[in-house]
């Protein structure tokens, strides 16, 4: 009597693919972990089977070890399966079909990624972001927004790219032929696509729909940067602090607080900027217009915000809370200021000799030791100082303006450091 068995099946937890051996589900799960234990001792490259190490070591064997050669073309493989494969070229057959859509094509392997399209499944993610993607390759690409890696180099201009498209694309303003113009204002471009997303600011068309909450884009690419806002997605960060961005633009921005790089001039004093809002925010102190009048003491400013702000003096509304001291401040960067006493972050860092500081106006006070430069001078005997503190304790001298008080006897000194050395007195404290 013939007995019959139950076929065991063994089952991919992350994609529900079935097996029949328990190894080929083992070789399978490298491609979710992609774990590569075998390695070429020739050139580091690892692969997922054993199989793909054995037919990559003849590449390094040589085109002597090629004995399978196409009558066609002449060509040679080092495998028959690879010659088979290649035939296909010749012949026109495409035996693997796709049974949804009937496309047709050559592999079995591009069959089943083709496949992928149609089912949804996403087998390989990225561990920064955890993106799903259906392609290794797709994945790789993707990478290289964390890594920052650009492979593609212009050959003119030595610009980097991450992708070969986009070298592709750029190479085309070296190139200087712009074929297509827009009817409307007569623009050139050199791309179809670039004029038909141009068109696009004439017609007002906005194709790309947020299914969130319903805002209109024009561009793929400006919805996509859009979902960040719903998504919480941050997927640019910076080296220096490991703060995140949703925008590339807005990590470049944050890293100038880094490098203290100011680009923006204004070209009547000369201050600089790091951002273009700053820039045009200063314009209005040479422009004299000042529109906005404080009802208590008539101060003019020239924008609205700063009036609210200023209001905060007369009103004293301090609506910034400290989380770990409770203390109030009436404005946000009075708060971000005060919270490095407690978190110690020094993000700005002297190049001469590497001390950190935790506000941009301490390092610049701290500059002029190195510069020796001392632009604040005492209008009584001309001594110059390097910070305004310093000269505001020394003009006490001139003053006899005496505000730090004894606790104890209500003496009154000009200097705190005297008030210190004071208090010894009642304390007892001997000076070291």
């Amino acid at each position: 009597m013939r007995m019959h068995t139950v076929k065991k099946t063994f089952t991919c937890q992350v994609c529900d693919k079935n097996f029949n051996q328990s190894g080929n589900l083992k070789q399978h799960m490298r491609i979710h972990t992609g774990e590569k234990p075998f390695k070429c001792k020739m050139c580091d490259k690892s692969f997922n089977q054993s199989g793909h190490l054995r037919k990559h070591m003849r590449t390094h064997i040589g085109t002597g070890d090629k004995p399978f050669k196409c009558e066609v073309c002449d060509k040679t493989f080092s495998q028959n399966g690879n010659l088979q494969q290649h035939m296909r070229i010749h012949t026109g057959d495409e035996t693997h079909k796709c049974e949804v859509c009937n496309k047709t094509f050559s592999q079995n392997g591009n069959l089943q990624r083709h496949m992928r399209i149609h089912t949804g499944e996403k087998p390989f993610r990225c561990e920064v972001c955890h993106k799903m993607f259906s392609l290794r390759g797709n994945l790789k690409i993707h990478m290289r927004i964390h890594t920052g890696e650009k492979p593609f180099k212009c050959e003119l201009c030595y610009k980097m790219f991450n992708h070969s498209y986009s070298l592709n694309y750029h190479m085309k303003i070296h190139a200087g032929k712009k074929e297509y113009k827009c009817e409307v204002c007569n623009k050139m471009f050199s791309q179809s696509g670039s004029l038909n997303h141009h068109m696009r600011i004439h017609t007002g068309e906005k194709t790309f729909k947020c299914e969130v909450c319903n805002k209109m884009f024009t561009t793929s690419g400006d919805i996509k940067r859009h979902m960040r806002m719903h998504t919480g997605e941050k997927p640019f960060r910076c080296e220096v602090c490991h703060k995140m961005f949703s925008l590339r633009g807005n990590l470049k921005i944050h890293m100038r607080i880094h490098t203290a790089e100011k680009p923006f001039k204004c070209e009547l004093c000369y201050k600089m900027f790091n951002h273009s809002n700053t820039l045009n925010y200063h314009m209005k102190i040479h422009a004299g217009k000042k529109e906005y009048k404080c009802e208590v003491c008539n101060k003019m400013f020239s924008q609205s915000g700063s009036l609210n702000h200023h209001m905060r003096i007369h009103t004293g509304e301090k609506t910034f809370n400290c989380e770990v001291c409770n203390k109030m401040f009436s404005h946000s960067g009075s708060l971000n200021h005060h919270m490095r006493i407690h978190t110690g972050e020094k993000t700005f860092n002297c190049e001469v000799c590497n001390r950190m500081f935790s506000q941009s106006g301490r390092l610049k006070d701290h500059i002029r030791i190195h510069t020796g430069e001392k632009p604040f001078k005492c209008e009584v005997c001309d001594k110059m100082f390097t910070t305004s503190k310093t000269l505001k304790k020394h003009m006490r001298m001139h003053t006899g303006e005496k505000t730090f008080r004894c606790e104890v006897c209500d003496k009154i000194f000009s200097r705190s450091e005297s008030l210190k050395l004071h208090i010894r007195i009642h304390t007892g404290e001997k000076n070291i």
